[in-house]
């Protein structure tokens, strides 16, 4: 296996515990550095992890011990701190969306690829084994071809439980920003890229209350839409429609579900790794479960980061940039037509991932 990859965090947020507990269990990857505009939130984050330093941005782009950089910053950061890594000589691995703007992941991926280095974006759940079993299924004909899909994400929004959830409704935030990543790279993965998009938007109100934390009670302005809707096109023919809402209390509907010529499937939580696989095929009553068939098994918040590290020179990584850059431009494209109420073409495109085997988390799929 060679000596693992030292990587350096910069974000210390609510999610960097998940991805230090897979770091440190995946002997791929070793931490050896965080940095955080606030250092005591950065010390107590590290505090279990003996040996990892907590130094400033500068210190840590300029270390040479750090061979990756796991950017973990808010989406409205994103794009500096990779742009940092980047001049540094550095991969990159971001949280998603891979940028605010695709003007922004836009010019990333052209200082990386000027730079040589190489830029890797969540979600990683894709790499799962919910998602990769029905990516395995379809593969296999098993409901023959894909006609139609459907994502379904709806909660009453995150300021309910966040105690700083300001950049969810800020541009960079919102339900088709936040979590349309997930749905999104799990279409992509499942059908392939997106060529054309219908999209429609609202908002319900200026402004959300903030429900626990030190700042309980507190209104924080609503600046993007909250309620997102549309058509994806897929290249492949298929239809998938999306419905992404921080505006409505609850939903009994299949968070995906594909739909082909021999029956239909459905696709557990996006925001998970794992969760039943279902199909039902034309003529049988009711459904029944797929057993896992592929995709990493036990996998955490940082599988992707693994399997990023473990890719071959001059291959493209299944959590890529040209992937991350291709989702986020179906979000900001669904966002436009939504404006003017026409179609919008997707200028990007991208290769649907390579599938997983089924594998330890630890393992790496060629």
């Amino acid at each position: 296996m060679g000596q693992p990859v030292n990587v350096g965090v910069v974000g210390c947020g609510a999610i960097s515990a998940q991805y230090f507990r897979t770091i440190d269990r995946l002997p791929r990857l070793r931490l050896v550095a965080v940095a955080d505009l606030d250092l005591d939130r950065a010390r107590e984050a590290v505090r279990p992890y003996a040996g990892v330093e907590v130094l400033s941005v500068a210190e840590l782009m300029a270390d040479p011990r750090v061979d990756l950089v796991l950017n973990l910053t808010v989406p409205a950061a994103h794009a500096e701190i990779a742009l940092q890594a980047i001049a540094a000589g550095k991969d990159v691995y971001c949280e998603k969306p891979l940028a605010a703007t695709a003007a922004d992941a836009e010019r990333m991926l052209a200082a990386a690829g000027a730079a040589r280095v190489r830029v890797g974006c969540a979600p990683d759940t894709v790499l799962g084994t919910g998602t990769q079993t029905a990516r395995k299924a379809l593969d296999d004909g098993l409901i023959g071809r894909p006609v139609a899909a459907t994502a379904t994400m709806v909660t009453p929004g995150h300021e309910r439980w966040h105690p700083n959830p300001d950049f969810y409704y800020v541009p960079g935030g919102g339900p088709l920003l936040d979590m349309g990543p997930y749905y999104i790279t799990s279409l992509v993965t499942l059908l392939g890229p997106v060529t054309t998009v219908i999209g429609a938007a609202s908002r319900t109100r200026s402004k959300r209350t903030i429900g626990s934390g030190p700042r309980r009670g507190e209104e924080i302005p609503v600046t993007v839409d909250t309620h997102v809707t549309g058509v994806l096109v897929h290249a492949s023919g298929a239809l998938s429609t999306l419905v992404m809402s921080f505006d409505a209390a609850a939903t009994k509907a299949s968070h995906i579900e594909v739909h082909g010529e021999k029956g239909s499937l459905v696709v557990p939580n996006p925001n998970h790794f794992d969760g039943p696989v279902l199909v039902s095929g034309v003529g049988e009553e009711g459904w029944r479960d797929l057993p896992a068939a592929a995709g990493y098994l036990d996998a955490g918040r940082g599988v992707g980061l693994a399997d990023f590290a473990a890719t071959p020179a001059g291959e493209e990584p299944r959590t890529g940039g040209s992937l991350a850059f291709h989702v986020l431009d179906v979000m900001e494209s669904l966002l436009a037509s939504a404006r003017s109420g026409a179609a919008v073409a997707i200028t990007s495109t991208c290769e649907r991932p390579r599938p997983v085997g089924l594998l330890p988390a630890g393992g790496h799929s060629a």
